[in-house]
Parts: C-alpha cells; structure tokens; sequence
C-alpha cells in the first residue's frame, strides 16, 4: 500500500473517530463552545445562565482601569434574591494559595522547614502514612507526597465525614499513591495536614495567621475563616442539579471571599506584593501562581493572564450529577478572557 493511500485512511479514520466521540460530549459543551463570542462579560454571563446555572459572579482587575464586577442569575433561588457581585462565595481549594503563602513566611522566619518530614512534624501519624519517614514538607506543598486524597475515598460521599478527625481518617492506613518525589498527584489531604501544622507550630489557628500576615496587610475585609464568622444571608446559595436543597450551610469550616477579596489577593501574589523580602522565591519553589475550586454547589477560577496584565475572577454556584458543569465552566471563562483580550487589543 502506498502512503498516500496510507495517509488518506488514517485521515479517514481520525475524521469519523472525531465525529463518534462527539456522541459522548454533552450537546450543552459544544453549543457553549460554538456560539459566537458575546460582544460584553455580562452578555456571555447571561448565556452562562441559560445553559443551567442558578447564578454568576465575575471580577475583572485590568491594570490601569477601574475594576469591573458582573453578576446575573440567583443569589438565593428560594428568595428570589438576585445575583451580586458583592455576595460571599466558598473558595473551595483557592483556600491553598493562602495556605501556600502562610507557610512560605514560616518557612522564611525560619519557623518551619521545607525539607523535615511529616513523621518529624506529625509522629503519632509515622505509621499510619506509608513513607512518612521521606516525604517533606515541600513535596506536601507540590502534591509530590504520594499521600491518598481523603475525597478519593469509597466512603466519603456515602457516608461523609463528621469532622476533620473522621475527613483525615479516609486518607489514613492506606497504600501511597506512589513513592514520595516520584510523582504528582493532587491531594486535599497534603493541605489539610499542612493547616494542622501550621495550628500546631504557632499554638494557634492558622486563619489568625492568615488574616494578621496576608489578609490585613493587603486590606482585605472580605475574605473569612469559617462560614460560623459571617452572616448567611450574605453567602451567595449552592445547589446541586436534581436536589432541591441549599447547600450554602454546609462545609463550615472553609474559607468564604467575595471575588474582589479574591482578585486583590491573586494580583498581589503574582506581582509578589504579598511577599516580605526573600518569601517569593521559596513560594516559587513550591507552589503555583493561580488555583481553581469546586465544593458542592459551588465553583471557583482564580487566573491571572499575564499578556494583558489582568486577573479575572469567576464564581458560578451550579454543580451536576453528569460532571459536564466544570468543562462548561471552563468554556464560559475563557469565552470571557477572550472578550477581555479582543477589548483590549481594538
């Protein structure tokens, strides 16, 4: 067979294995992927809205322009209350940068070490995590540790944990995921563990330490330890596609933020403002520069793009059974980078 015709079959063959696969992509991702691009944030907000999401929230930081805040869809769906871009939202993991800074200025103050052991740190925990004894607090940081993520649990989602003793028991007695060092893999329990050290190396809770190092210094007053330290009515609602229940009251003990705390946050850490002299380049070594978050009910983007000096925030409140919801998300917020980019450049 010569290799044209060897070339026009394989052509062949990747055509109808591109048109097969798009029977298993949701209809909802291509018609969101192919619309044409809305002129305005707020235009492509609304048809976020249409493709099943109660609410939106975008914050948009452009240097040398006035910040832009968007909303549309529901606050409180129950109420009626609408979407503001004001509201408190669950940050989800985005709580890891601010953990990540935290012990960046430890690390610094020469309180904590990136290269002791979590059996150094956590001794009544050495025979309960494979490799104890090599995995460091630097690779805790870079999800280089090998410890099991707690979620990834068969029991978590059946029978949820009671509190973080129950959260840390999921991930305890088990198998590493692979020798320390040798790989990546993104582990909730990393953070969860590195909370409890920080609680333990200043006697008191890291929030405190968050708040007093990260939060103050940048003015932020919008930015909380726990959802026990705001009011409710001021935390925008989650909901989950096919349960008729707002699940803004669970999950207690995270970190809540409005998009504006979070975007001030995020410039602040990429144009190092965050840092004293010498903590940026320990934080380089360690951790990233932007992070996403998905809880219940609730998701988060949080990305600096640095060919347009711009920091854009996005909060959506919407979760699915089908777990399109975060493809979707994704297609929406690069859909309105795009239009914060194509505005920049006419």
């Amino acid at each position: 067979m010569k290799k044209k015709q060897i070339k026009r079959i394989l052509r062949i063959v990747f055509i109808v294995a591109s048109i097969s696969s798009l029977w298993f992509v949701p209809w909802i991702l291509v018609k969101a992927w192919i619309l044409p691009l809305p002129d305005t944030v707020q235009e492509q907000l609304e048809e976020g809205i249409n493709h099943g999401y109660d609410g939106m929230i975008v914050y948009v930081d452009q240097a040398g322009k006035p910040p832009e805040f968007y909303a549309a869809g529901w606050h409180d769906r129950k109420k009626k209350i609408p979407a503001y871009p004001q509201a408190l939202f669950k940050i989800a993991s985005i709580t890891k940068l601010y953990v990540a800074v935290a012990t960046t200025k430890l690390v610094k103050a020469g309180r904590l070490s990136l290269d002791k052991t979590l059996a150094d740190y956590f001794p009544e925990l050495a025979e309960r995590i494979e490799y104890s004894d090599k995995i460091t607090l630097r690779m805790m940081l870079q999800h280089r540790s090998g410890i099991p993520n707690f979620v990834d649990h068969p029991d978590y989602w059946t029978k949820p944990p009671k509190n973080k003793q129950e959260t840390l028991d999921y991930a305890l007695d088990l198998p590493a995921d692979f020798e320390p060092g040798e790989d990546y893999g993104y582990s909730n329990t990393n953070y969860m563990l590195i909370s409890d050290l920080i609680d333990k190396t200043l006697g008191y809770p890291h929030q405190q330490y968050i708040r007093e190092e990260i939060l103050m210094p940048l003015g932020l007053k919008n930015t909380f330890g726990s959802l026990r330290e705001v009011d409710l009515d001021d935390v925008m609602s989650g909901y989950y596609v096919g349960i008729d229940k707002d699940f803004k009251n669970e999950n207690t003990g995270l970190m809540l933020a409005t998009a504006e705390d979070v975007g001030k946050f995020l410039r602040a850490l990429n144009d190092g403002s965050v840092f004293n002299e010498g903590e940026q380049e320990i934080y380089s070594s360690v951790y990233v520069y932007e992070h996403t978050g998905l809880l219940v009910g609730y998701q988060s983007i949080a990305k600096y793009h640095k060919d347009i000096d711009t920091v854009v925030i996005q909060f959506n409140n919407t979760t699915n059974f089908d777990g399109y919801d975060w493809n979707l998300a994704e297609i929406i917020y690069n859909r309105i980078v795009k239009i914060v980019r194509k505005r920049k450049s006419s």
